[in-house]
C-alpha cells in the first residue's frame, strides 16, 4: 500500500525522484499516466491491468465510458527507474499536471499521484476544512474503528 507525502522536485529533463520506499512495489516497469484533479497517477502494473480490466467491462455505446478510457490510456506511458531512481514524465503529462519545479508525491493506496507542489497546496487547503463532512457521508451509518 502507498501511502505518504513527499517533496521533490522535477528537472528540466522532466526527472522526477521516487522514494526509494515505493520503488519496490512499483516493480520495475509500471504505468504513468493522467490522473484526476490535475495530478498524474502511478501504478504497478498489476494494479494497471486490474483498471483496464474493469474499463473493458464497461459498454463503448456509452459516452462516458468512451471518454473516460481516452483519457486515461491515451496518456498512459509505460516507465522505468533510472540508477538515482528517477523516473521520466513525457511533456503532455508535466503538462497536464502542470508541474514546473516543486512537486509533491503522495501515496494513495493502490497508486502514487505526482502533484504541482502549488497544486497540491490549494487542494489540500480547499479540502481540509471538509474532511469531518466528508468522512461522515463516506462512513454513514459504519463504525470505521470496528475494523480494529
Amino acid at each position: 500500500m502507498f501511502m505518504g507525502e513527499y517533496h521533490h522536485t522535477i528537472d528540466d529533463k522532466g526527472r522526477i525522484i521516487i522514494p526509494s520506499k515505493f520503488r519496490e512495489s512499483l516493480g520495475e516497469k509500471f504505468v504513468v499516466t493522467r490522473g484526476l484533479d490535475n495530478c498524474l497517477f502511478v501504478y504497478s502494473n498489476d494494479s494497471f491491468q486490474k483498471i483496464v480490466e474493469k474499463l473493458e467491462t464497461l459498454p463503448f455505446t456509452k459516452k462516458d465510458a468512451r471518454l473516460f478510457m481516452r483519457f486515461l490510456l491515451s496518456g498512459a506511458s509505460e516507465a522505468e527507474f533510472d540508477k538515482q531512481g528517477r523516473i521520466h514524465i513525457s511533456a503532455p503529462l508535466i503538462a497536464h499536471a502542470s508541474l514546473l519545479r516543486e512537486c509533491v508525491i503522495i501515496g494513495t493506496g493502490d497508486r502514487l499521484e505526482i502533484w504541482s507542489e502549488s497544486a497540491w497546496n490549494d487542494f489540500f487547503n480547499s479540502a481540509k476544512d471538509n474532511m469531518s463532512d466528508i468522512a461522515e457521508n463516506l462512513f454513514d451509518g459504519v463504525d470505521i474503528h470496528e475494523a480494529y
